[in-house]
């Protein structure tokens, strides 16, 4: 007879987390550190990756970070628009793109690479910057050659035998309709845990020492947090392969994104 699966209720839920808590220090569960925290509170937790059984209630996630941390947290993935053109890979790439470092050896000779995070509040060494348009509902892509560090002049010199050194036109784009839905769909209600971290033996250790309960996505606290730089846009294509355009946020500013925030350790 199979075992009855796991639910939770949030209360249920939230006496879970306090009691693992109290235990302080557990190894991580996987081979290897790569996203231990989050794996080993699920295996505490008895449940599969990134899903919490709450019947009965909205939809909730478990989202997991070390504290202190310097890395991004991936939000969601969306290419910008005019879709029809494949900004990417049509122009990005070819027109602004630079040699892969790893051309001719990992990857075939002539690779290009397009990689970038790039915020709204300050250029980035290429010169690309995100830009928030209240008016015309639009987070757009802006592109300045004079803000180009010098240590790339020869990189800019192709890009104005490309393409010329103006503005990018059309810009691309991200409408607030289409991004307000897209994050509306994966920012759902989250239970939202750090970790402190130790090494020993080559081995990490998570002592889960606090807990914030998040609720009711705020699409006007996702552009704050944009214009505030604390949201980052991550380009990463080479010829071979576009992996994909990210929105990305700063550690410890996840609350931001949300209209309800209930501390719970």
């Amino acid at each position: 007879m199979k075992n009855k699966p796991i639910t939770y209720t949030k209360q249920t839920l939230i006496d879970k987390l306090k009691q693992i808590a109290v235990m302080g220090f557990v190894p991580n569960a996987r081979k290897g550190n790569s996203g231990g925290i989050g794996n080993t509170l699920e295996d505490l937790l008895g449940v599969e990756e990134n899903n919490l059984p709450m019947p009965n209630a909205a939809e909730w996630e478990l989202k997991a970070q070390r504290i202190n941390s310097s890395s991004l947290t991936t939000l969601f993935h969306m290419e910008p628009s005019p879709r029809a053109i494949r900004f990417v890979p049509q122009v990005f790439l070819p027109k602004y793109g630079w040699a892969h470092q790893e051309s001719g050896t990992r990857h075939p000779e002539g690779e290009m690479s397009f990689r970038q995070t790039i915020n709204a509040k300050t250029r980035s060494d290429r010169g690309f910057k995100v830009v928030v348009d209240r008016k015309e509902r639009k987070i757009l892509v802006s592109f300045d050659a004079k803000s180009v560090d010098p240590r790339h002049s020869a990189w800019l010199q192709t890009v104005e035998t490309c393409i010329g050194l103006d503005e990018l036109n059309p810009q691309p784009y991200w409408g607030f309709d289409d991004l307000e839905y897209k994050a509306g769909t994966k920012l759902l209600n989250t239970f939202y845990v750090q970790a402190e971290v130790k090494l020993v033996n080559k081995k990490e250790y998570y002592k889960y020492s606090k807990v914030m309960m998040l609720q009711k996505f705020s699409f006007e606290g996702f552009l704050n947090a944009i214009e505030e730089g604390k949201i980052l846009v991550d380009f990463d294509a080479r010829s071979g392969h576009n992996h994909g355009t990210k929105f990305r946020m700063k550690q410890d500013y996840f609350p931001m994104l949300y209209e309800n925030t209930v501390v719970i350790l």
